[in-house]
This record gives structure tokens, C-alpha cells and sequence, in this order.
């Protein structure tokens, strides 16, 4: 027989998480291994088996020539038999050998069998007292509460249990770092309560052995190992489920540097996943038994159910908190037109629900802050949106964001966006501040290369006094309950909106139906009369009117084709414009001559140069125009006139329109240029209106590339349309 060694590897920074340490090819010397196939023929063992149990039988022994005292034997057998169907359950039973206790452990994985023999030095009965202990622990941790509490009472419990001068619960974090959040200790030692240490302490390959094997003791960190012997050139044996499994020599020297003999550690297992660690230090050697190791383990488990009650429990308040605010947010978007208005209305319990510090909500071009957002960072954060197609956007530091936002946001660089209606670019963006933290590690956090016991080698912390750092430009990261809850609320509001839509699309169906139906006939009527009255020999004046009449009825039959163009806005076909130079003025002026012939009551205060030169689409800027004058003529107050100016602004030539009316509400201002409002402005000459003057006038300007702004200029409503100038000489500007 030889010693099996696991595959060579040089431990480096950059390899420390691929260290074999589940085939270390040897055991800790406080007790003795044999390793079995599925046959049950010794395919390894322990070289201390002679010196510590009086036998050291060659490779390919079986285990029924061993000379084992019956409960062994039995339990061996036992494990052999179920080890042909797949991995076995750990069977344990004590023994003597000679004058010496043992705790016979055995256990197997993947068609092996391990028979353990671990020297036990206190008696039967003693044990037995601690179990009864243990059982009334049992009891106390199933009725703690809150979640402190109840690791603040197993960390002192164990360590009455267990005997450790210190016992530390450790909670990981989202990056695998871990915080220490209970301690019991003996009083000369100094705390470690409330250091972080790093995820590097715990590579990767340990926190799979800690899964699957959920309790590990070392009795001794200056132990040597003892090799395992087998047969030459036989793979390594995967002694992942073994008690006696030799551990990490940098994680022997981490425990010596730390000053501590004999450690042990417990799992706490949640939904399959490391979620904590309760880490057990002794200043000299100490050997815990295994039956009150498996006490200590079986504490473990009732702790991580306690905790998943628990966390569970705050999870569903938070859950039904979130649903009830679900069905007033549905509630609010049937009955209301402005789904801004709603959300704002609801803005404090969707940022507890969503776990933010603040929000900005924004649809249309409008922009609602709900915290401590300068108008400038919210500008920034809703920008940052325009190239995201996902519905859900999340971002945890600084370096997620694009620029320019990225230095424009200033301490909020936590984000969960929800695009609730993304066609006009609709999104909550939850806020979460910068988490500035001062971080107290258990020790610089970085291994170094230096020479140490096993040669020149990566080597542990040396100091493990409190060592802080500066945390900045990142924060809290949302969990997966916030994270159901935004998916959920997200998911009721595209529901939500797309009925919204349907309502719109079914609203503008009929409208266009019945412009189509209802208007075009009375209008060709029109139009025929107007032409019965040119062809006849009557007097100027019939002349005049059949003219005016003609000319009246032709621009209203292109106002409805050009209104059939909502639909093609609505679907983002977009208007057609063919853009020519027209004079701004010239337009103007025949469009009020047409809106004096047809509304004689009606009285302009015109201001307009002699001639403004503009590219545009001229049937479409008529189009808004007369909408604009539409609209004043409606809102005035009566027997004032409607003022109509033109002129230039910076490089765009900018007519207004003001009638003498009270000022709009803020609530309709919101949505002043969105589409089938049912809200009136609260004209009574006016109730029928639903919106669709304001809504076209304001795309036609965007489509020339120009603007339609409202102000309120006491005691006028003004209305300016903007366009970019034809390149040539301009009249005076506005001021």
C-alpha cells in the first residue's frame, strides 16, 4: 500500500478557490478510517489503524474478516447494503478497543463506505446529560423572536453546550462576505462582534463542503495529518462526507495566526443555500464528541427553520402590504385619465413596497420626484432610460449607470426601473441612495504571497485586529421579495394599460367613424350649393358668399381626412409632412379672413409681420393654426378679442395665441396634449371636447421639429407654436 496524494496544485491568488480539499489523501490523527467499495473490499486506509486499533489489513480485505465487535460489524453491513442503491444515511455506535472509547461513524458516497473510529474521552453517561440539555434548547429556540434574538441565543447556548471559549453566528451577505451579528465569548478575549470578513475566507469549494456537510471539527490546528494508503496509481477518494477529513493547511495556518487550537463550524442551511455559520474557537485543544456534535447540528437546523419562519413571516406583511396597495393602484388607473396623477397619489406606500429611498415617475415627457431628487438628477435618471427595452432595469452601483447620468445622479445609484407603459416612455424608477459604510473587517482582507510553514505559498491574514474601509459609489442590492413585488405590480399595470389603450384605440374608432359618416355627407351638400350659387347670374354679395362657402367646406373636408391621421400618429406611421417654404404670414392672414366669415361675433387683435418665411407642410400647419384659434375663440371670456402675434424667437419663428380666460388647472394641464381626455377644460361651451385639437397641433409641431407650449400670462392663456426659420432675413424678434 501507498499514500495517496491529491493531484499537485500551487495555491495561488488567483487558484485559492480550486484547492482539492475534498481529496486531501489524509485524516486528522484523533482517529482511524477504512474505506470500502460497494463489495465491501478495502480500498484504502488510514495509516494509523495498526497503532490506534490493532490491525492494518492489506487492500482487498472484506470488511467481514475484520475483526470488528458486532454492533460494528452490524452497522458496516448495514451501510455496505444501502451503499449498491446510492448514498447512505451516517449510522453511529459506540465501541472499545482495548481501554480505548470510540464513536464508530459510518457513512458513504458514490459507491464507497467509510468506517470512521473517533476517540472518545468523556463517558457514555455524560453525554447523555448533555442531550437532555440540548432537548429543552430545542424548545427555547422554537419559540425566539426576532431574528437577533434567536442567534444571540444559540451562540450562547452552544458554547454552555459545547464547551468553546467563543461561539460566533455569522450572516452572509449578498457577496458572500459575512458579518459577525452574535457572539459568546469568555470576557479576556477581544470581541469580533459586529467585523465583516471577507468571502475569500470561505472559497468556493469549502461552501459546497459546508452543503453537504454541515458540521466540521478540527480538535487540533497544529496536527499532522495522517496519509491514507491504497493501492498505487488509485484515484483520490472524495471524502467530502467523512468526519476525520483532513482540511486546508492555509486554513490550519488562518487558525493559528488567529490564535486558536481547536474550532469548530455549523451551517445554517437555507432553501439549499450557505445563509449563515456558527463558528466555534477554542484557545487550546478540545475535542467535542460526535454525539453532541450531531446535537450541535441538529440545533443548526432547527435555527435555519426558526429563521425561515421568520423571514418568511416578514415577507408575507410585506407581501400583503404590497397587494392591498396592488388593488387601489388598479383601482386608481380605471377611474383616472392620468396614470402620473394616480401614482403620485399612491407614491409613499410604493416606495415602501418597492423597499426605496425615493422615486421618480415619469410618462409624456412629464416628470414626478417623490424624496430628495433635484430636478437635475431626475432629468438624468429618466434620460438614462430612453435606450432600455426591458421592463424591469435594475442597477446596484454606479458603474451600471451610462453616462452622462452616471456623474449627474450624485448620491442615488441604487435603481429597480419599472416601464409600466413604455411606448410614451412611462417608468417608476425606485431610488436607492449611495450606502457610504465604514466597514470593520476581522483583519486587512487580502491574502498575500509570503513564506510560510508549507514554503513560499499564499499565506492567511496574519492580524485579525478590526481593520476599516471606506465602502462607497454602490448600495443595498434589492432582494428577491421586493424584487416579486415589482414584477407583480408591474405585471397588474401592463394589464392595466393595455385596456387603457383598447379604451383609446375603441374611442377613436368611433370618432372616426363618425367623422367619416356624419360629416362628410352635410359636407358635400355644402360644397354643391357653393357651386350652384358661382354658376348662377346673382349679385357680388352672393358671389362673395358662395365663394367663401366653397372655400370653407373644401379646407373642412381636409381637416377630416387630416384628423384620420391620429391613428397613424397613435401607430407611430407618422404624419407624411412634405415640407415647402411657405410665408408664416400670408397663412396667418388667411386663416383669420376665414375665421371672420365664418364666426362674424368673433374679434382678432392681429400682430403680424410683413412676411415670415418657414419650411413646413402647409395644410398641416393650417391645420394646427386653426385649431389654436379653434381653441381661443371657444375659452374666451366674451367680448374680448383674440390676440394673434407673430414673429421670431432665437432661430424659430413662434406665433402665439391668447384669449382673456381664467388659467387651466394644473390637473388638465398634465395631460393637455394627450388624446381622448375625458375631463373638459370646464368651458360650458366646451363640454363636448375630448382633446384631439391640442393633441394633433402638439405632433404636428414635433414633426417639423418645432414645439407647442402653454403658459398662463394674466389674464391671458397663450398658446406659442414654434417652427424653424427658412433660411433668409427675419422680422424682429418677440421679447
Amino acid at each position: 500500500m501507498s499514500p495517496q496524494q491529491p493531484p499537485p496544485i500551487a495555491v495561488t491568488l488567483l487558484n485559492c478557490d480550486q484547492e482539492p480539499i475534498h481529496i486531501p489523501g489524509s485524516i486528522q490523527p484523533h482517529g482511524a478510517l477504512f474505506a470500502f467499495d460497494a463489495n465491501g473490499e478495502l480500498i484504502a486506509r488510514s495509516a494509523n489503524t495498526d497503532a490506534m486499533l490493532g490491525m492494518a489489513p492489506p487492500v482487498g480485505t472484506p470488511s467481514s474478516a475484520l475483526d470488528f465487535d458486532d454492533d460494528v460489524r452490524g452497522a458496516l453491513r448495514e451501510c455496505i447494503e444501502e451503499a449498491r442503491d446510492g448514498d447512505i444515511f451516517a449510522v453511529t455506535v459506540p465501541t472499545r478497543v482495548g481501554d480505548a472509547e470510540y464513536d464508530f461513524i459510518a457513512n458513504g458516497h458514490d459507491g464507497q463506505v467509510f468506517a470512521e473510529f473517533e476517540r472518545r474521552h468523556q463517558p457514555q453517561d455524560v453525554i447523555t446529560m448533555f442531550a437532555l440539555k440540548a432537548h429543552r434548547l430545542i424548545e427555547r429556540l422554537r419559540r425566539e423572536k426576532p431574528v437577533e434574538a434567536l442567534l444571540k441565543l444559540v451562540a450562547t447556548q452552544m458554547r454552555e453546550l459545547t464547551g468553546f471559549d467563543r461561539v460566533m453566528v455569522y450572516r452572509f451577505r449578498h457577496d458572500d462576505s459575512g458579518d459577525v451579528v452574535a457572539e459568546a465569548r469568555r470576557d479576556d478575549l477581544a470581541p469580533y462582534l459586529g467585523l465583516r470578513y471577507p468571502a475569500s475566507d470561505i472559497p468556493a469549494q469549502a461552501r459546497r463542503l459546508y452543503l453537504l456537510n454541515t458540521l466540521r471539527l478540527i480538535p487540533d490546528s497544529s496536527y499532522q495529518p495522517v496519509p491514507l494508503l491504497g493501492l498505487p496509481d488509485a484515484a483520490p477518494i472524495d471524502m467530502s462526507h467523512c468526519v476525520l477529513r483532513s482540511v486546508s493547511p492555509i486554513h490550519l495556518e488562518y487558525l493559528r495566526n488567529m490564535g486558536v487550537a481547536a474550532s469548530m463550524s455549523v451551517s445554517i442551511v437555507l432553501g439549499g443555500r450557505l445563509w449563515g455559520l456558527i463558528a466555534c474557537h477554542h484557545m487550546t485543544p478540545l475535542q467535542v464528541p460526535y454525539s453532541i456534535r450531531m446535537t450541535c447540528d441538529v440545533l443548526s437546523q432547527v435555527v435555519a427553520a426558526r429563521i425561515q419562519t421568520l423571514l418568511a413571516r416578514e415577507r408575507s406583511d410585506i407581501t400583503e402590504q404590497a397587494a392591498a396597495l396592488r388593488n387601489r393602484l388598479m383601482e386608481g388607473l380605471v377611474n383616472d385619465d392620468d396614470p402620473l396623477r394616480v401614482l403620485e397619489a399612491l407614491a409613499e406606500p410604493l416606495r415602501e413596497a418597492l423597499g426605496a429611498d425615493a422615486l421618480v415617475m415619469t410618462q409624456h415627457g412629464k416628470i414626478i420626484t417623490v424624496g430628495d431628487v433635484t430636478a437635475e438628477q431626475a432629468l438624468a435618471i429618466a434620460a438614462s432610460m430612453s435606450e432600455c427595452t426591458e421592463h424591469i432595469v435594475r442597477r446596484e452601483c454606479r458603474d451600471a449607470w451610462p453616462e452622462p447620468a452616471r456623474t449627474a445622479i450624485g448620491r442615488w445609484v441604487g435603481l429597480l426601473g419599472l416601464g409600466f407603459d413604455p411606448a410614451p416612455g412611462g417608468w417608476i424608477l425606485a431610488l436607492r441612495a449611495e450606502q457610504i459604510e465604514t466597514v470593520r473587517w476581522g483583519g486587512k482582507p487580502e491574502k498575500v504571497l509570503a513564506p510560510g510553514p508549507n514554503g513560499q505559498r499564499l499565506s492567511p491574514r496574519g492580524s485579525f485586529d478590526a481593520w476599516e474601509e471606506i465602502v462607497t459609489d454602490s448600495t443595498t442590492p434589492w432582494d428577491d421579495t421586493r424584487l416579486d413585488i415589482a414584477s407583480s405590480l408591474l405585471a397588474e399595470m401592463h394589464r392595466a394599460m393595455n385596456n387603457r389603450h383598447a379604451d383609446y384605440d375603441r374611442a377613436r374608432t368611433r370618432m372616426l367613424a363618425m367623422l367619416g359618416h356624419d360629416l362628410r355627407d352635410p359636407l358635400q351638400a355644402i360644397s354643391m350649393a357653393g357651386q350652384m350659387l358661382q354658376r348662377g347670374d346673382q349679385p357680388p354679395r352672393q358671389q362673395l358668399l358662395g365663394t367663401a362657402i366653397r372655400s370653407s367646406s373644401n379646407r373642412m373636408e381636409r381637416l377630416i381626412s387630416q384628423v384620420l391621421d391620429v391613428s397613424r400618429i397613435s401607430s407611430g406611421i407618422g404624419l407624411g409632412l412634405v415640407r415647402t417654404p411657405v410665408d408664416l404670414a400670408a397663412l396667418t392672414i388667411a386663416l383669420l379672413d376665414e375665421a371672420r366669415t365664418a364666426h362674424p361675433g368673433a374679434s382678432y387683435a392681429v400682430d403680424l409681420p410683413t412676411s415670415l418665411i418657414v419650411d413646413c407642410d402647409a395644410d398641416r400647419i393650417a391645420q394646427a393654426l386653426s385649431n389654436l384659434l379653434s381653441n381661443a375663440r371657444h375659452h374666451a371670456k366674451l367680448g374680448n378679442p383674440v390676440g394673434v402675434r407673430l414673429g421670431t424667437r432665437a432661430d424659430r419663428a413662434a406665433i402665439e395665441v391668447r384669449n382673456v380666460a381664467a388659467p387651466i388647472p394644473a390637473d388638465i394641464v398634465e395631460t393637455l396634449f394627450t388624446p381622448f381626455k375625458t375631463a373638459s377644460i370646464g368651458n360650458e361651451r366646451n363640454r363636448g371636447g375630448i382633446g384631439l385639437g391640442l393633441y394633433i397641433a402638439h405632433e404636428i409641431a414635433l414633426g417639423h421639429g418645432g414645439a407647442l407650449q402653454y403658459r398662463y400670462d394674466a389674464p391671458d392663456v397663450v398658446f406659442t407654436l414654434e417652427l424653424p426659420l427658412h433660411a433668409g432675413p427675419a422680422p424682429a424678434a418677440i421679447t
